[in-house]
């Protein structure tokens, strides 16, 4: 049994979600992934993953396998890459974990170009709607978070958006335009469904004043379309869905075209830090300070019109 090709296999199917999808990740049939898995549990003598016909679980001894396996696995990379550091050359995988709209919008546009630079190092990125208890488990992790939230990890600031209050055109020739963010009540809500870890409430659509005077407001708005994913979103708005709240730095171009029109402009719905997270480990891999540095150059300039933001 090849014990490390078979560590990497289970990783991977946790990661991806099921045999299949680790298998087209790996470039490995699905017997081979099966048959690794197997033999990783043999050699193990205990059961690390549930299955059944819908989806896979960890059982409690796989759990605490996968834990100690993500740390010896990123071990074994960054030696690998001390080894070739002589080239001067960076290699390895770097292990990444995004937000939905952060890995379309921030890293996508970069990844040729990083490419480019370092030819030798693969990005292996993972999306999640709400990533912020996975941040251990990967090299570095992109984080969307109001300012003011309690970020209990390592993190490097990238950039700061405001969230604003947005809808098209043909929407508003229907609807009317709100003036006063009572009025929004009477709005369809296109609604990302935060977390209660940020400061916004499970039902209600709060607005500060943009100043930071006064308190804010708090409006009960009818859930048109709720997602996870802000594209969805974003494009639901573009096409006269309803009113959602997105980054500036995202709907600025549209804005700009009169595609999108800007809401209520003295209240935003929060101001919001991009960051790149770290593992607690002391010792940070060439690469991944490579990375961090290259992220932290300006975004490449694309242009306004067809970009699907």
């Amino acid at each position: 049994m090849d014990r490390l090709l078979s560590m990497r296999v289970f990783q991977r199917v946790i990661d991806d979600g099921g045999f299949a999808a680790a298998a087209r990740a790996l470039e490995l049939s699905p017997a081979a992934v099966t048959r690794l898995i197997g033999d990783l549990e043999t050699h193990l003598g205990a059961r690390l993953i549930q299955r059944t016909t819908r989806k896979i679980s960890l059982t409690e001894a796989g759990e605490r396998y996968l834990e100690r396996l993500r740390a010896i696995l990123r071990e074994i990379d960054d030696a690998e890459s001390a080894a070739v550091a002589s080239t001067r050359e960076l290699q390895g995988t770097l292990h990444i974990l995004s937000t939905p709209v952060l890995a379309t919008h921030l890293l996508a546009p970069r990844i040729a170009r990083w490419r480019a630079l370092h030819p030798g190092v693969a990005l292996d990125i993972v999306v999640d709607p709400f990533p912020q208890h996975r941040v251990e488990a990967f090299d570095v992790s992109f984080l969307l978070l109001e300012d003011g939230i309690d970020l209990n990890v390592v993190a490097r600031p990238l950039a700061r958006t405001d969230m604003i209050v947005c809808a098209a055109p043909s929407y508003l020739q229907r609807t009317g335009t709100p003036t006063r963010p009572e009025e929004l009540a009477h709005h369809q809500y296109l609604k990302f469904p935060w977390q209660q870890t940020t400061g916004h409430s499970a039902r209600r659509f709060r607005l500060q004043r943009r100043d930071g005077q006064g308190g804010p407001v708090e409006v009960d708005m009818p859930v048109a379309v709720q997602s996870a994913s802000f594209d969805v979103l974003y494009r639901a708005a573009l096409e006269g869905a309803g009113v959602a709240a997105l980054s500036t730095a995202l709907v600025a171009p549209h804005i700009e075209s009169g595609a999108l029109v800007q809401l209520l402009p003295d209240w935003i719905f929060g101001r919001f830090t991009i960051y790149a997270a770290l593992p607690s480990r002391k010792l940070l891999p060439a690469r991944t300070r490579a990375f961090l540095d290259f992220m932290g150059e300006p975004a490449p300039q694309r242009r306004a019109r067809g970009a699907v933001t």
